[in-house]
């Protein structure tokens, strides 16, 4: 039998409060609302030098720094085929669209997410990317497998995964 090694990191810091609305059943849109959303992060792997998968400390500060941005937030899909979102760059206003609804907020206040829908699996595979490239950029080993979980309601959770074999394509 083959021993498999993992670690789950979810902490009380690795939540954002954002609102958002999504799309379904074609030209149906929920109202504005928001969530207090909960992250957990997973790395399935070897051991390494040290008889660690990862470093927790480390797993828990780069998912933390990404949650961070979405917090006290609207999350708004850029590459929605129905849902434009246009940055007023001269009075820092993002306005987005949805058939005759239209929606107006501070700049500041907006995270712009190149996501087709602001739902919890795109949401975790958002996040899941961020922390791949941030591991990358730090230098870390890219385990062979990562999982983000999105909770955006008590009991609901979204759950993307990527496995080593998947990490060297495009996503």
């Amino acid at each position: 039998m083959a021993e498999r090694f993992g670690v789950e990191v979810t902490k009380d810091v690795l939540v954002f409060s954002a609102a958002h609305f999504i799309t379904f059943n074609g030209n149906i849109c929920e109202r504005l609302h928001g969530h207090n959303w909960r992250v957990a992060v997973e790395v399935d792997g070897p051991l390494d030098e040290n008889h660690y998968v990862f470093d927790f400390i480390a797993l828990r500060d780069r998912t933390r720094a990404i949650t961070d941005r979405l917090d006290h937030r609207v999350l708004l899909p850029t590459t929605h085929p129905l849902i434009s979102v246009l940055v007023e760059e001269e009075d820092q206003q993002v306005t987005a669209r949805f058939e005759e609804r239209r929606w107006s907020f501070p700049r500041e206040d907006c995270i712009l997410l190149p996501i087709a829908n602001t739902t919890a699996e795109l949401i975790a595979r958002w996040i899941g990317l961020e922390l791949l490239e941030a591991l990358r950029g730090d230098g870390k080993p890219i385990p062979p497998v990562l999982r983000v979980k999105v909770e955006e309601n008590f009991g609901q959770w979204a759950i993307w995964e990527q496995t080593q074999d998947d990490a060297s394509s495009p996503t």
